[in-house]
């Protein structure tokens, strides 16, 4: 089996190489969701934006070098990510190959604010460790008894600062522990206990995991994380009071035409997705091909929207595409058989707070007229089913992410073979 590079970055230099991709605005009304069967897909078409500015991967890690330690993981294809064990532990960003585009979302602005204890502290990264649910009585990004509102969100504290300590590290990958308190909506709190393994894939484990061997002309990045959360204090989590799930939200820089491609079981029963979180998405924005089983969602940063798949629906794999970069990226996770219950996330009392998604996605962009977007960048995310978990017992969460960039007859190929989708069928831009 082939081995990555671990290596501490500490250069303070900064390169000047960036370029500039399109990127589109948001359409002004919401309107009901797309359907389609055996009919042609819409074009997503929207008036040009200002250019979306793009940094390489070195640019990148030069930057976060310069506000704190980073580790970064070489492969021998030339895939790279860098991890930060001071944000959280997150994948900050990845890469196909040296001197390639930045493909993980990394807020400048708000880092080299060095603000702390906002809503949301929004370092960025493309792969980072949260708790579910959100809203609802047992949510936790919200205080006991205020209003479901935008005013209202706050990210824990105690997920968003302070380190991650290393444990152990290999050529290959690095894992971090953590403890931490959190209390949801229902002022019941939790005692946590988090170990989090970062690690580069191989080709070997990338081409096993997928299923189908990677073709040399195709460049590509793989990585998984194993987050394992386990119950430290002195009392069963039950759902009469609350549970939590292990939330896994990958941040990505928007390119030209990018949309997330989401496949689906087409003979459960019940909706196929709730677009429902933020508002209505607007047809334009999400098209639903019930025939061949898949969606198309919008992902450009400029319009602030979400959805969802439950369990019955979902497949344990999804990603997206942009046409205009040549870029694919799969996501995959360990989906268990059998699981049904799931935390519920809605910013609202909830009559079933237990029948909440297992996949997510969500475009960025103003929360309300007026204010500024929370950073411009789309989300691609999985959770665990509800942890049930009695004192000392824990649940396990694999969350993977390939990026591929290259002919788009191989990557035509890649998609039909894990997506279960075909690149002829996305809607046109």
């Amino acid at each position: 089996m082939s081995r990555g590079r671990l290596s501490c970055v500490t250069s303070h230099g900064t390169l000047t190489l960036a370029f500039a991709l399109s990127c589109q605005a948001a359409p002004p009304a919401h309107s009901a969701a797309a359907s389609a069967a055996n009919v042609q897909a819409p074009a997503m078409n929207s008036p040009a934006s200002p250019p979306l500015i793009s940094h390489t991967f070195e640019e990148d890690v030069a930057f976060l070098s310069q506000h704190g330690p980073l580790k970064v993981l070489s492969g021998p294809t030339g895939g790279r990510i860098a991890v930060s064990g001071q944000y959280q532990a997150r994948v900050m960003t990845s890469a196909v190959e040296a001197g390639s585009r930045s493909l993980g979302f990394i807020n400048r602005a708000f880092i080299e604010a060095g603000k702390t204890g906002t809503q949301f502290d929004n370092y960025g990264g493309e792969d980072r460790f949260w708790l579910g649910p959100e809203g609802g009585q047992f949510g936790l990004y919200f205080p006991a008894g205020k209003p479901f509102i935008f005013d209202n969100w706050q990210t824990p504290p105690a997920l968003q600062e302070g380190p991650w300590q290393a444990l152990r590290e290999t050529p290959s990958s690095i894992s971090y522990g953590h403890s931490l308190t959190v209390s949801n909506y229902a002022q019941q709190p939790f005692q946590v206990s988090i170990e989090r393994t970062v690690t580069l894939l191989s080709p070997e484990q990338a081409s096993a995991r997928l299923g189908v061997p990677l073709p040399p002309s195709v460049s590509w990045v793989g990585y998984e994380t194993e987050n394992k959360l386990r119950n430290a204090g002195n009392n069963a989590w039950t759902e009469a009071r609350g549970l939590l799930s292990v939330w896994i939200l990958g941040m990505f820089a928007p390119v030209a035409g990018t949309q997330v491609l989401i496949p689906f079981e087409t003979g459960a029963a019940g909706e196929v997705v709730n677009d429902r979180y933020f508002g209505k998405v607007p047809a334009e924005r999400l098209l639903v091909n019930a025939s061949k089983g898949f969606l198309a969602f919008r992902a450009d940063g400029q319009y602030r929207s979400k959805i969802g798949l439950g369990p019955a629906r979902a497949k344990g794999v999804l990603g997206s595409y942009s046409e205009p970069a040549q870029l694919l990226t799969l996501v995959l996770y360990n989906k268990q058989p059998g699981a049904t219950r799931f935390v519920n996330s809605m910013w609202e009392q909830q009559s079933a707070p237990y029948v909440g998604d297992e996949i997510n996605s969500y475009n960025d962009g103003p929360p309300a007229p007026g204010k500024p977007p929370l950073g411009g960048f789309y989300e691609i995310e999985s959770s665990s089913p509800a942890a049930a978990l009695a004192p000392g017992e824990s649940i396990t969460h694999v969350h993977q992410t390939y990026h591929l960039s290259g002919p788009r007859a191989e990557l035509d190929t890649l998609a039909r073979h894990v997506l279960g989708l075909s690149l002829e069928d996305l809607p046109k831009e």
